[in-house]
């Protein structure tokens, strides 16, 4: 407090003891996979594992590269954007290396008739060297007439090396001796006919930028322990524990890890890592994981594949069957559809219904966007065994599209059943966590507890008014008790504020039952 020894009018700023808390993002997603390239922009990061925030297709193209062959997950991040996501995490998981080959490039003659008369090989294996052409001044033109030129290598887009004066002669200023005899950075070969007459010719080399072209990588197994990836590495599903807004995992290119040589499909792998990302989501407590099942199952086969090996039981994981069907981005022998795990795509569905009804809101019976078809249809009675235990289907309904038929967790636990109460309280949970940071350090006494009272009510209360809770009023959808019986002295006395919070989440109508009964009318 101020002290006061002068006459005059002093102000003073009161702080409130009303915060306000704000809702938590709820609809970042984060894929962890395969992808054709990967961004080379951070110096403590060279290989692009560590998490990487893209906001549409467009940007993830840029860095990513789009569709590739042995690549699921940018199929997936196509229709989670596809169907309104708008946030998320690139988790790039390595699944070839460097072919340890010199990078080649062949450059053009001016004249077509010559062919490609120089083969140029980088000295170091998978080079970044690109080769700049131009041509020199008429007056450094040779005997033959044809005008000398210039060769600059170029390495990561900045010039290191410059050859200029260069001609096919057999002299010192032959383009391969020349070079050959100072280059660090590539050695040359001259593939030209003795015979070739150059005397016609008014330039030798056709003026560009031509860069040196990499062997394709030599693809490496890819086991679960690499998709676990480390939290200290910033790799893998564990790298994703530094992006603390993500709240939905994705792991769409189990496929292609898992996929043996023979066709058929590692289960072992499969788990193995689907074990991985649900503890991942459990530890961390503010995320959900997709999970997809094998493919080429019938309904039969995956509810025995359930029950007696995904034996999971956690309510931070969800589970969807069948597969999906969209268009062939690379299409090949007429093939114009490509099956692919739905996971992505339900995430974008995940985002859209938060987007406009509120995270609250079953994630169901709602089409999903760029879906032609699914890999195998689902009858009603088929659902019947396979909802109780944690699958939710995908089924066509006609005119009415293909849409999301379930909205269950995989926990045995009833209080966890539907994914949108368990992903309410993970967003309710991280509001007071973030929103309560002023509380740390404040003297714990009535003043206090009246205040973290009143900013907690204050959020609930917007939250039953919105729908998210049940009640006919706001008591009966929450409550909020921060007083002298949750604080004792010896609370108080070992620094301690305890505040106990209730709310009742609304559940989904699930079941929707009519019970129509023949009215007779009585004389």
């Amino acid at each position: 407090m101020p002290t006061y020894t002068a006459p005059g009018v002093y102000i003073e700023e009161v702080a409130s003891s009303q915060k306000i808390l704000s809702a938590a993002p709820t609809a970042v997603a984060a894929f962890v996979g395969f992808t054709e390239t990967f961004p080379t922009d951070d110096a403590n990061d060279p290989q692009g594992l560590a998490p990487r925030l893209v906001t549409s297709w467009t940007q993830f193209e840029a860095l990513y590269g789009g569709f590739a062959p042995g690549c699921v997950l940018p199929l997936s991040v196509y229709g989670y954007f596809a169907n309104g996501g708008s946030i998320a995490y690139i988790c790039r998981v390595p699944n070839t290396e460097p072919a340890g080959a010199p990078a080649k490039a062949a450059l053009p003659a001016s004249d077509r008739a010559l062919g490609l008369p120089v083969a140029v090989e980088s000295i170091e294996p998978d080079a970044d060297i690109a080769i700049a052409i131009s041509t020199d001044d008429v007056g450094d033109s040779d005997d033959e007439g044809a005008a000398t030129f210039t060769l600059t290598i170029l390495e990561g887009g900045s010039p290191v090396e410059e050859y200029s004066g260069l001609d096919f002669g057999k002299g010192d200023s032959n383009v391969a001796t020349k070079v050959n005899a100072t280059s660090t950075k590539v050695k040359i070969e001259l593939n030209l006919d003795e015979d070739a007459d150059l005397s016609a010719q008014l330039e030798l080399v056709k003026p560009g930028v031509y860069p040196l072209e990499k062997e394709a990588p030599v693809p490496v197994p890819v086991t679960g322990r690499k998709f676990a990836g480390s939290e200290s590495a910033r790799a893998g599903i564990n790298g994703l524990a530094v992006a603390d807004d993500v709240t939905i995992v994705v792991v769409p290119d189990l496929i292609t890890a898992a996929t043996k040589e023979d066709g058929s499909i590692d289960l072992g792998l499969w788990k193995a890592v689907q074990t991985a990302l649900i503890s991942h989501c459990e530890q961390n407590g503010n995320r959900m994981a997709i999970l997809d099942s094998p493919p080429g199952f019938n309904p039969q086969q995956i509810k025995e594949w359930r029950s007696e090996v995904a034996m999971y039981d956690s309510a931070y994981a969800a589970l969807y069957y069948p597969w999906i069907k969209v268009e062939n981005p690379n299409p090949t022998n007429g093939d114009n559809e490509i099956l692919i795990p739905p996971s992505g795509h339900i995430a974008g569905v995940w985002a859209r219904t938060d987007d406009t009804r509120g995270v609250w809101k079953a994630p169901a019976n709602d089409t999903m966007r760029g879906v032609l078809d699914i890999e195998r249809s689902v009858t009603q009675n088929e659902q019947s065994l396979l909802n109780p235990i944690g699958i939710n289907c995908i089924r066509p309904f006609g005119t009415r599209g293909i849409r999301i038929w379930g909205a269950r967790t995989l926990a045995s636990d009833t209080d966890w059943n539907y994914i949108n109460v368990r992903r309410l309280f993970n967003m309710v949970e991280t509001a007071i966590l973030s929103g309560t940071q002023w509380a740390v350090f404040e003297p714990n006494d009535v003043t206090l507890w009246e205040g973290v009272n009143r900013t907690v009510s204050g959020f609930l209360r917007g939250l039953w008014t919105a729908g998210a809770l049940s009640g006919a009023s706001a008591d009966q959808a929450f409550y909020v008790k921060c007083d002298a019986s949750t604080n004792p002295p010896e609370s108080v006395d070992a620094g301690m504020l305890i505040v106990e919070v209730g709310i009742a989440p609304v559940k989904p109508a699930e079941f929707v039952v009519f019970r129509i009964a023949q009215h007779k009318q009585s004389s």
